[in-house]
């Protein structure tokens, strides 16, 4: 089975062009470096952006909300610009 975290981010409008240069910048690393990591797509709506992680299952899922990339960089790099805590939910793909 797979699974899939999503993230959904409140940015303003202005702030997505620095907030997409975060997602380009830990794309690939996540990618080459997160055990069981698939696929990652940024998803841009009016409201918010979302980031989709595709992953081998729940329990990598979650052992990557934990991980130095996510806490130490990711979230960091985004702090400046999230208007609101983010929604993190990982669902079970069947």
């Amino acid at each position: 089975m797979s699974a899939y975290l999503e993230i959904t981010l409140k940015i303003a409008e202005a702030d997505r062009p620095n907030a997409a240069g975060v997602y380009t910048r830990y794309k690939q690393p996540f990618l080459d470096k997160i055990p069981g990591a698939r696929s990652k797509e940024l998803l841009i709506r009016s409201d918010d952006v979302q980031v989709l992680h595709g992953f081998d299952s729940v329990e990598l899922a979650q052992a990557y909300l934990g991980s130095t990339l996510f806490t130490g960089d990711v979230v960091e790099a985004l702090k400046p610009y999230l208007q609101a805590t983010p929604d993190v939910r990982i669902y079970q793909a069947v």
